[in-house]
């Protein structure tokens, strides 16, 4: 049985924006980097202490959210990072409110917030080129680095590779990263380029445009909730980029490993989510009607691998999709109301699944 996560209100609809930090005394520059935390004191102690000291005070200040863990990390913090600063939330709010929870609390007079996993190691000069290039770019929105696999250092991640892209059936995909095939570096995309989406494992994006936009959909607990985020930007003419001259490396898969049903349930349901408060009505039936069949074979192929609660995991995200779908009707005529771009130029792949299986092009330059 999949365990479905509480659904928890929009964040457009929710006021609590009393700061529990300020910026008085503390430094740091206009960029907040949050890095939000559940049961990751491993990741931690292996990781903060790259962010520490790579990333230069003047430029940014770096805060801990806690999202109601229940191992050892808040005594992690206090007694191996007493300089950092920490927000506990009173539970755990998933990936999606948790950052809105996080974000709330941190205090005004930012002019950046980055978004970063906890599993991600920072170089030094890692920060830089992508607050450069924001400043450069008013018209730009957010940015990502380059994603690098942290275990196979050559290779882009799975997570964001050099940036991210949605073919016309909502498939998500990357420079470097196409279904299952990951691409060596061999500085292919070292070009900075206009993407459909950042990943949420360093994501930094001007603080004033992620509250006008709404913000992360808290309803989506986990997964895919950086693409609906970027896709209302993006719809609303504001560009994302992947900035390759940054780079980190991604670890990937500490919460939930890929083969995790729970997984499957919430990569299912949130992709139909987002196509459903973002496609314009022109292309919403079709896409779903197509959707419906594709969604049915990857079930089988599950079933065929032995992956039964996979399988199931597939129709309980159709189904809770369905009982949800009323809840979303106001943001999609929102968001299709706000539209300003349409097509959006990155979502110009007819299908992905067709070009990867059908005509065997397994990377982003063969596309």
């Amino acid at each position: 049985m999949i365990e479905t996560p509480v659904i928890t209100q929009n964040p457009q609809l929710q006021n609590d924006s009393t700061p529990l930090l300020t910026r008085e005394g503390q430094g740091g520059g206009s960029v907040a980097i949050v890095i939000l935390n559940w049961n990751g004191s491993q990741m931690l102690r292996r990781f903060l202490p790259s962010v520490l000291a790579n990333t230069p005070r003047e430029l940014a200040r770096v805060i801990v959210a806690d999202n109601a863990s229940t191992d050892d990390s808040l005594n992690v913090l206090a007694a191996e990072f007493a300089e950092i600063e920490v927000i506990r939330l009173d539970c755990n709010y998933g990936f999606a409110d948790g950052y809105n929870q996080a974000l709330r609390r941190v205090g005004e007079g930012y002019d950046y917030y980055l978004l970063l996993n906890s599993d991600v190691e920072t170089p030094a000069g890692w920060l830089q080129p992508m607050l450069d290039y924001m400043e450069a770019h008013p018209d730009v929105a957010a940015c990502q680095p380059k994603l690098r696999a942290e275990h196979t250092r050559t290779h882009f991640e799975y997570a964001g590779a050099a940036g991210g892209y949605l073919d016309a059936l909502g498939y998500p995909y990357c420079r470097g990263r196409i279904f299952e095939t990951v691409e060596e570096d061999r500085g292919q995309y070292d070009s900075v380029a206009d993407v459909f989406w950042a990943t949420g494992a360093a994501l930094l994006i001007r603080a004033q445009l992620f509250w006008e936009v709404g913000g992360l959909d808290g309803r989506f607990f986990a997964h895919q909730e950086e693409i609906d985020l970027c896709w209302r930007l993006r719809a609303r003419g504001h560009r994302i980029v992947c900035v390759p001259q940054a780079v980190v490396y991604h670890v990937g898969g500490g919460t939930l490993p890929k083969e995790n049903p729970r997984k499957t349930f919430l990569n299912f349901r949130n992709n139909l989510l987002l196509l459903y408060k973002n496609l314009p009505e022109r292309r919403l039936r079709r896409v779903f009607f197509i959707r419906f069949w594709l969604d049915a074979l990857a079930s089988l192929l599950f079933l065929m691998k032995g992956e039964a609660r996979s399988f199931k995991a597939v129709w309980q995200a159709r189904r809770e999709f369905r009982r949800i779908k009323a809840d979303f009707t106001a943001d999609r005529r929102a968001n299709l109301a706000a539209t300003t771009l349409d097509p959006i130029p990155e979502q110009s792949l007819p299908s992905l699944l067709v070009a990867y299986h059908l005509r065997a092009r397994k990377t982003f330059a063969q596309l």
